[in-house]
């Protein structure tokens, strides 16, 4: 292995081989479907774990999962590749495997990979979703006012209710922040919701991945190869946009600043790039652009395969040092137009005419121009690829279930956490809140049907009191008039009557004496004048004592 990995060798037996200390200058590997790239890929990866360098490849086709078995002697290709290794010198050629971790945004083929919204950042997100500037601002607002609120934003769902919350306190925030409208949120939100419908909710969760578990070595030295399922992922290009976007940040922003190591400590690798590049959202192709620019000197190398050189964008293959060309086919206009841009990226040999040569390439050959160790490429040079040593085809799900369970990694990815953050704290507000405004609209009800009842009895009360009083003067009348009917019926009775004049004529008799008796007293004995004077008297004492007997 010594300061390189062993590529394979020229038709004049010269050996290729990629200089570990220019690994992180990144790298192409192209050709048509069926030349060889996917064994030229596993070939290199091996080169650079058995070198301790951890990798990363993204999976698209399922077959890359042999990384993580030995090649075997009875597979079919085992006969082709001996040859091949005996062509090219290669005396230590044996069959071996690779610590592979396997990781599935959906959980189904590896350990799930997760981040939680916070750490994504509202920039990145906006990029990612393609937010006008007022959007992005809006959504900076809402990560300021769930930090302020000490709200963990941990998962979409998170986000939809602080983005909830701040539309409902939108007049508030627009006087501290500035202009928080509805219709920006509504804008965020319908872009959280085509995230939603891509299986963004898978990636965004805990416990979120440790770049620790990422980058190590297995017990003997070896890199890990962290294999990626991308097969179902690309069907949904948005999260795997979203998954690289954040991938290549947190690496960016978690390694340091080291130059040139002497090896590269990651190496990327995206198969099927084409489709990386074809689908990708803006906000993605700018980051891959700054990655590939800037993160070599934090000792990351990038290599990307793809069918045709041209799939990828000027800006970035221009920085691509180490290049591996397999046969192209130049039956279409494009397929020239690739042949004559492959032939005049490489460094000129003037043995090898690359326009006419690159479409006669056998599978297993490809052209190769590697960067050297003072960091000039070589002249490209027509190359037979030394054959990979891991299984060549993807591994059975018994063997990947095996492979999950016995890594490095464990279980520790393998469970959802969901702990309480800003969805449930914000729900809780709501429900206190729907509670209090129950409760006091409970009580202000209760109050009003109390003072309507109270209404109601006062002015039964008052009924009732008028009843009485008017029942109590009918009671009267009636009795008054019964009083008097008896007293009509009493005056008008013949014994009342008979009654009435033996009392007159007793009290005339009576009268008389009383005024006879009274006069003596008062004259004395009888003369002529005082019997006319008593006679008087007397008949004056007499009427008056008749009347009071009478009456």
């Amino acid at each position: 292995m010594g300061d390189g990995i062993f590529i394979g060798a020229s038709v004049d037996g010269k050996p290729q081989t990629l200089e570990l200390k220019r690994a992180n200058r990144h790298g192409l590997i192209a050709g048509a479907t069926g030349t060889g790239k996917t064994v030229t890929l596993q070939g290199i990866i091996e080169g650079f774990s058995a070198n301790g360098v951890p990798c990363f490849v993204a999976d698209v086709k399922g077959d890359l999962s042999g990384l993580a078995m030995a090649g075997s002697p009875t597979a079919k290709t085992h006969a082709t590749f001996a040859e091949r290794a005996k062509a090219i010198g290669d005396d230590s050629w044996a069959y071996a495997d690779n610590p592979v971790q396997f990781w599935d945004l959906f959980g189904e083929q590896g350990h799930p990979i997760r981040t939680t919204i916070s750490e994504m950042g509202p920039l990145l997100l906006s990029r990612l979703m393609d937010l006008n500037d007022v959007q992005e601002g809006v959504l900076t607002i809402a990560f300021h006012v769930a930090d302020k609120g000490g709200l963990l934003l941990i998962d979409l769902d998170d986000l939809q209710a602080m983005l909830t919350e701040c539309a409902g306190r939108a007049d508030e925030l627009t006087v501290t922040y500035g202009n928080v409208s509805k219709q920006s949120i509504g804008a965020i939100q319908r872009s959280l919701l085509q995230l939603r419908t891509q299986g963004a909710e898978n990636f965004f969760g805990e416990p979120a991945l440790e770049m620790n578990d990422f980058i190590g070595v297995d017990d003997k030295g070896r890199g890990i190869v962290n294999v990626l399922a991308a097969d179902r992922l690309m069907a949904s290009p948005k999260l795997y946009a979203t998954f690289l976007l954040w991938l290549m940040s947190e690496l960016f922003e978690h390694l340091p600043e080291i130059g040139d190591p002497d090896k590269p400590v990651l190496c990327f690798f995206f198969d099927e790039a084409h489709l990386l590049f074809d689908e990708a959202p803006k906000a993605l192709l700018e980051k891959i652009e700054q990655v590939v620019r800037l993160i070599r000197s934090k000792g990351v190398g990038v290599y990307f395969i793809t069918q045709n050189p041209i799939d990828v964008p000027d800006t970035v293959a221009g920085q691509l040092g180490n290049r591996v060309q397999h046969a192209l086919r130049a039956f279409t206009p494009r397929d020239q137009a690739a042949v004559r841009s492959a032939a005049e990226t490489f460094r000129a040999n003037p043995g090898v005419d690359v326009a006419m040569i690159i479409t006669e390439l056998k599978v297993g050959e490809a052209l190769v121009s590697l960067l050297q160790a003072d960091g000039a490429p070589t002249p490209v040079e027509r190359t037979l690829i030394k054959p990979p040593a891991s299984r060549v085809g993807p591994i059975t799900p018994a063997e990947r279930k095996v492979m999950i369970e016995t890594d490095a990694v464990g279980a520790k990815y393998d469970t959802l956490v969901d702990r309480e953050s800003a969805e449930e704290l914000l729900a809780a507000k709501t429900q206190e809140a729907s509670a209090a405004a129950a409760e006091a609209k409970a009580t202000t009800e209760a109050d009003k049907a109390a003072a309507a009842q109270a209404k109601l009895d006062a002015k039964a009360a008052k009924e009732a009191e008028r009843a009485r009083i008017a029942d109590q003067r009918e009671a009267d009348r009636q009795q008054r008039e019964a009083d008097r009917e008896a007293d009509r019926e009493a005056a008008n009775s013949p014994w009342t009557k008979m009654a009435t004049s033996a009392t007159r004529a007793a009290s005339s008799s009576i009268g008389r004496q009383v005024a006879n008796e009274i006069g003596k007293q008062v004259f004395g004995t009888k003369s002529r004048r005082s019997s006319s004077s008593g006679g008087l008297v007397g008949t004056v004492l007499r009427g008056v004592l008749g009347g009071l007997f009478r009456g």
